[in-house]
Parts: structure tokens; sequence; C-alpha cells
């Protein structure tokens, strides 16, 4: 949200721009079985995966809260620690949200838009699995222009290193996980299943600031008792 009270919503470019640095990050390699289209490098499948990893990208706070999560199963990677309080220190959570509402089945917003320019330039392409009453998955692909043009993004605008070093910060934190194990992860957190159908999903940051503090003081104390 702004300062106003209205939503803050990305331009079609932000959209694309944001879309084309996700997928270049979390395509995986074009599985044999899977027919794809000529020039393709890589593949997310299912829209499912590719909202909730956009959900994280545009919600830093609820990324640092899952960084906490991830620390708590794992208490020795302190590194988890750091990188949440590298989100949360700063202006990121306010400056780099883009609010989505709640759908049925959780953070959602329709792709097509910001995908739209990224097909027609020939950077993704799209493809469908039809089920028996209506489509069972989505199924998108990174073709070698859009991993070219990702990569010289990156390179030429130091503006989009923060998209570059999140979108990597994100397919590493859930590597290996579907679509709805993400799904199921994001439903974990009260705050975000309680939003009303319908209704943008309010930050947390406050909220994951104060548990970051919890974290670094139960730290501390452990390390004084040993």
């Amino acid at each position: 949200m702004t300062v106003s009270g209205e939503v803050r919503r990305a331009s079609r470019w932000q959209d694309a721009v944001r879309l084309l640095l996700l997928i270049n990050a979390s395509a995986q390699p074009v599985p044999p079985h899977l027919v794809g289209p000529a020039g393709a490098v890589g593949v997310v499948r299912t829209q499912v995966r590719l909202q909730k990893l956009d959900f994280w990208l545009r919600y830093p706070d609820y990324l640092a809260y899952e960084l906490m999560n991830e620390y708590e199963a794992a208490p020795e990677e302190t590194n988890l620690l750091d990188l949440a309080e590298d989100i949360l220190s700063t202006d990121e959570p306010d400056l780099r949200r883009f609010p989505m509402l709640r759908h049925r089945f959780g953070a959602f917003e329709e792709l097509n838009e910001g995908l739209a320019p990224l097909v027609e330039k020939g950077l993704v392409s799209k493809d469908q699995v039809l089920g028996e009453s209506r489509v069972s998955e989505h199924i998108y692909y990174l073709l070698a222009r859009g991993r070219e043009v990702a990569n010289d993004l990156a390179a030429q605008a130091p503006a989009l290193q923060w998209y570059v070093a999140r979108t990597r910060l994100l397919v590493a934190m859930v590597d290996g996980l579907g679509g709805t194990q993400l799904k199921n992860r994001q439903y974990l957190l009260k705050d975000y299943a309680d939003t009303t159908i319908g209704q943008h999903i309010a930050p947390i940051t406050d909220q994951a600031r104060a548990r970051l503090v919890q974290l670094r003081t139960a730290a501390a104390n452990r390390s004084e008792e040993n």
C-alpha cells in the first residue's frame, strides 16, 4: 500500500522485467520427454509455482519471514538470519512491495499482461496441458533470446541487480519444491491465510522485525551458555 492508502501497482514494463528475471532464475533444463519450442533453454512448470515465487518477490517481508522459518529448522545456518536482516533493516519491504489479492488458492494476479511483451518479443513461450474439462498445467519456456536479454538487463541496469539477487535467493530457498508445496507453505502464516478473499494481502513488516529481534536474542543467549 502507499501512504495515501492507494494500492501501489507495477507498470506493464515492471511486471514484464520482473517476470523475465524470475523465469530466468527459476527455469530448469527442459526434460527430454517435454516437447518445447525451438530455442527453449529452460522451463518453469505450473502457474502456481510462478505465482508463489512472484509473491515472495513482491512481498520482501514475507520472504524474510520464510528465511527465518528456514533458520529455525536449521539454526546452524546463521546466514539465513543475516539475509532476513538485510531485507528488514532497510526500506525494502515498503519500496519493493507490489500488493497481490488473496484468491481461493492464495495470492494471485493474472500473469498474461506481464508475460505478453515477453511472448511478443520472442523471449518466453507459453504452453498448456489440457485436462478433461480445463487446463491442467501451464508451462513457461525461457527462450535463448530471453536468457540473453535477462543477462543483458542485469548487466546494464544496476537498479535491476536487486531483482537478480532476490530471484537467486528465492530459487535457492525453494529448490526441489513444487507449486502446491509452495502454496501450502505460504498458507502456514496466519496473516496470509486469514486475508479475506478478494482483499489485498497486508504487509507483516513489523511482525517480521520483532521476530528477527527474538531470534537474534535467543541465538546470543545460546552462544553465551556454550
